[in-house]
């Protein structure tokens, strides 16, 4: 876990599940979402975790790593499980350690930033946003970073399920030769998948995206 001191800038995610009421399985769903936010808890400053329902949060040093968790709990859970987020960047305190309640101006931001994620998708042309970022201070990067997130969820979600596990394959580094393998087809079709779908173009952006301070 990084250490970060009493309210320092931080990057702070609220995560939810789309359409969550619609899920059959509600125990299950909580099971595969908890497991996945165990796999980016190892450099937060608060690994994220459910608070209620299926809301959860988290914060990271950077506005690069919250970003970086973002995707690989949404690439973890998906297709089955669709999930929405908020990143925000601001100061936080510390209401109640023995409980770890936090407030202050990183967890208004993550909060605005979702209920924009969650209001754009109900417009047609906004309809595959998943991720928005919010800063309560100002930030000469913000809006490069919206932007990059719009594009990337479009294109993630555009992709069909192979793609999304060939997705998954490149961003855990494997060979396009052992993920050609995995799915059954030839080398050659992933990397006409990579190219057509802009899985390779995902992988580069997520690359710069994860690097913001």
């Amino acid at each position: 876990m990084t250490v970060v001191k009493d309210k320092a800038s931080v990057a702070t995610i609220i995560g939810d599940v789309v359409g969550s009421r619609l899920i059959a399985d509600r125990t299950e769903q909580h099971r595969i979402l908890n497991r996945a936010l165990r796999t980016v808890a190892t450099d937060a400053v608060d690994p994220p975790a459910f608070t209620v329902g299926d809301e959860f949060q988290g914060s990271y040093a950077t506005v690069g790593q919250a970003i970086d968790a973002a995707l690989a709990v949404r690439l973890a859970v998906a297709p089955g499980i669709d999930v929405r987020f908020g990143i925000g960047w601001g100061a936080f305190m510390m209401l109640d350690a023995d409980a770890g309640i936090q407030d202050g101006p990183g967890w208004w931001s993550a909060r605005e930033a979702i209920e924009w994620t969650a209001a754009a998708q109900r417009q047609p042309g906004l309809a595959l946003v998943r991720t928005s970022f919010r800063a309560h201070e100002a930030r000469a990067d913000a809006d490069a970073i919206n932007a990059a997130l719009l594009c990337r969820d479009h294109l993630i979600g555009s992709l069909d399920d192979r793609s999304i596990r060939i997705l998954k394959g490149l961003l855990s580094n494997n060979t396009k030769k052992d993920i050609a393998a995995a799915e059954g087809i030839s080398a050659s079709a992933v990397s006409q998948r990579a190219g057509r779908d802009g899985l390779d173009l995902i992988v580069q952006a997520s690359q710069y995206l994860r690097g913001v301070s």
